[in-house]
């Protein structure tokens, strides 16, 4: 009996070491990104922590509103950074968490018509957004890996180009040449590198870990009471969509691995729980969560299907997210380092993207034109918000957003030409044989 509990925690602690880089990835670029003080970010990366723990919990067990019962490690969205970045520069911090706070509603109560609105997201579509997402973010990847600042003096320095592409030349190493665990942790083996060649090139400052508090429990509303704006939250709610159709290919790949057959019910506790989950992140100010994919590999390569691990990995991080010193660690590694490690990151994202389109027809013009329309309004308006600086404000705010144009164009473009190609479809065929 010890043994296999013994067998379990190591799993669990596998699991959660797998998991780790990514979850802190998102709560540290985003406040990063906003320019937050040391003791606020912090706290964003602490609650993160037990946040993660929390949402993972609530999926793993069964009840009658919640829970799926699968093997799920959840964790904050990358999707969500430069949405949040975006908002957070035009609103504040406040409408962030507004905005997810809305779209946890929004998930909460849609929970089963879910599968309705999930058609409006087929992969010509989530493809076509996660590739804008993940384009539209490589250029703060750059900036940073120079340094962080385009206008200080250093910007561009030797010492900064040579600790983000050390951590770049990590992270490929280990992808490249690591077996099973190691390759899962790439991401976090090249940022610790990098800190540490950082430690010899240039030192780093361990003050945040020093100021920070050794023992805190989560604040409710910590930056502030929330606002509630029409952009943000329908742009929150595009973003937790097609976090939901990625999270419904995790659900479906731990239940062929459990041998579980998925009813209709489970999808809707699994919905209605992430839902949950994101609704009580932004009440203590996290960001949206979703199902972690590179979990499935770890269930597939131990072979070990249980939710004991699972639940396990929950707990501690709900005990690291307790105690922010652990959060403020992720504080020390150096931008460029950081940059290196987002440059990898959100060129993954991409890719995914990409990857989703991979076994879409693109013979088929009206595919093309979908991506092809939305791509360019994803990246062109983002990259020129000032283009529609004469229109009116209510369609300044929808412009000069790439993602959700590019979304709202997939969406859009892809459910018109679908309904023409069914009305030409079910048209008869003349009769030409007289």
């Amino acid at each position: 009996m010890k043994t296999r509990h013994a067998q379990a925690s190591l799993v669990g602690i596998q699991h959660l070491l797998a998991m780790y880089a990514g979850a802190i990835a998102v709560p540290l670029l985003i406040g990063t990104g906003l320019g937050l003080s040391n003791e606020a970010l912090t706290y964003l990366l602490s609650i993160d922590i037990l946040m993660c723990g929390i949402a993972t919990l609530l999926q793993v067990t069964i009840s009658r509103f919640f829970g799926i019962g699968l093997p799920v490690m959840l964790g904050c969205a990358i999707q969500g950074v430069g949405p949040a970045i975006l908002i957070g520069q035009q609103y504040g911090l406040p409408a962030v968490f507004g905005a997810v706070i809305a779209a946890g509603f929004f998930l909460m109560f849609f929970a089963r018509a879910f599968s309705k609105i999930k058609r409006l997201f087929p992969p010509i579509v989530t493809g076509t957004v996660i590739t804008t997402i993940g384009l539209t973010l490589i250029p703060v990847a750059i900036e940073k890996m120079g340094g962080g600042n385009q206008n200080g003096e250093n910007f561009g320095s030797f010492v900064s180009l040579s600790q983000a592409f050390v951590t770049i030349v990590l992270i490929l190493l280990v992808q490249g040449f690591g077996k099973g665990f190691l390759r899962s942790i790439a991401v976090l083996i090249g940022l610790v590198g990098g800190t540490l060649f950082a430690m010899v090139t240039t030192g780093i400052s361990t003050v945040p870990i020093q100021q920070a508090a050794l023992f805190q429990l989560p604040k409710v509303f910590y930056f502030g009471l929330p606002t509630f704006h029409v952009i943000p939250i329908v742009l929150m709610i595009i973003i937790v969509t097609v976090c939901m159709v990625e999270s419904t290919g995790v659900y479906f790949a731990l239940a062929e691995l459990s041998d579980k057959e998925l009813t209709t019910k489970d999808l809707e506790r699994g919905y209605r729980t992430e839902g949950l989950a994101i609704l009580l992140g932004g009440i203590v100010n996290t960001f949206p969560h979703t199902g972690f994919s590179q979990n499935v590999g770890l269930v597939q390569l131990s072979a070990i299907t249980s939710r004991k691990p699972i639940m396990i990995a929950g707990g501690l991080l709900v005990v690291l997210g307790l105690f922010p010193k652990v959060g403020a660690v992720a504080q020390v590694i150096p931008e460029p380092v950081l940059g290196g490690g987002m440059l990898v990151m959100f060129g993954m994202v991409a890719v995914a993207g990409l990857r989703m389109l991979h076994h879409i027809d693109f013979s088929n013009e009206r595919n093309l034109l979908t991506v092809a329309i939305s791509l360019g309004f994803g990246l062109g308006f983002n990259m020129m918000p000032t283009l529609f600086a004469h229109f009116p404000e209510a369609i300044q705010m929808f412009t000069s957003n790439g993602i959700v144009m590019s979304s709202i164009s997939a969406v859009c473009l892809n459910s018109l030409f679908q309904v023409k190609s069914r009305k030409q479809k079910s048209m008869p065929i003349a009769d030409t044989s007289n």
